[in-house]
Parts: C-alpha cells; sequence; structure tokens
C-alpha cells in the first residue's frame, strides 16, 4: 500500500512538474478563493449558520458554525499564499465532506448523487495539494529553502 502512494507520488510531482509553477498557483488560488468567500460569508451570519445548524441537530451548534467558518476562511487563506498548505488541505477537504453529506443526507441514492463536479473536483485539487504541496510560488516553497539554507556560511 505504502508503495502504491510512492508510486501515485512520483507520478503527480512529474505531472507537476511539467506545469512548472502555474498550475499549482490557479489550483490554489482557485480552492482558496471559494474557501476564503464561504468563510467570511458565514464569519458574517453566524446567527444565521448557528439556526441551520440547531435545525439539522448538531451539537454545540455555536461552537461548531465559529469552527466550521474560521476553518474555511484561515484555510483559504493558506491555500491561497501557500503556507501550510499540505496541513491546511486536510482539514478542508473534511468540512466540505462534512458539509455535503450533512446538507444532502435526505437526498443521498448513492455516491454518484452525493459529489457532484465541482466537489470532486475541489477533492482531487486538496488530494493534489496534500501531496505535491503548494508548489514553487509560495510561502511553504520560500520557507523550504530558508530552513534548508545554511546558517552559518561556508568559507
Amino acid at each position: 500500500m505504502f508503495t502504491r502512494l510512492m508510486r501515485l507520488r512520483t507520478t503527480v510531482l512529474a505531472k507537476v512538474e511539467k506545469l512548472g509553477w502555474l498550475g499549482p498557483l490557479l489550483a490554489r488560488f482557485a480552492v482558496g478563493m471559494v474557501f476564503i468567500g464561504t468563510g467570511w460569508g458565514k464569519l458574517h451570519s453566524l446567527d444565521q449558520v448557528t439556526s441551520f445548524f440547531t435545525e439539522l441537530h448538531i451539537p454545540a451548534p455555536h461552537l461548531q458554525a465559529v469552527v466550521v467558518a474560521s476553518t474555511e476562511f484561515l484555510g483559504g487563506l493558506c491555500i491561497v499564499f501557500g503556507l501550510f498548505t499540505r496541513l491546511a488541505a486536510l482539514p478542508l477537504a473534511f468540512t466540505m465532506i462534512i458539509a455535503i453529506v450533512t446538507a444532502k443526507r435526505s437526498e443521498i441514492d448513492g455516491l454518484t448523487t452525493l459529489l457532484g463536479f465541482n466537489e470532486s473536483l475541489y477533492l482531487v485539487v486538496f488530494l493534489w495539494l496534500a501531496i505535491v504541496g503548494a508548489g514553487k510560488l509560495s510561502l511553504d516553497h520560500l520557507l523550504s529553502r530558508r530552513l534548508r539554507a545554511p546558517a552559518i556560511p561556508a568559507l
């Protein structure tokens, strides 16, 4: 299983290398901006989100509303700027899956009706970002280069 994951990672990295810095940047920007927008909207209408969560019988609805809104907003910012990208992609994907299951639980006929095109695309991008990272044009890349640089220059 681990060997297959490593082969998948190598294949994805080879494909991404062909795209250069543009592919990861566009993917990060598109997905991150959506989550910044939804998180910002939820933060400014926490009462509506809390009442929606109350109707769905979600425990601690106000706390859940704050956690979801903050995760979407801060995670979206991290994705856009490429900061802690691998770490931010996972909670955003998890939040999105939970939201889909919660919102569509009365309509579920099977997995095909659960995930639409946009949701599937977001999950692919999150998986890609979790495996590959943010790319060369990101704060992650800049920080990793700084951390690899020797603290004392060689003579």
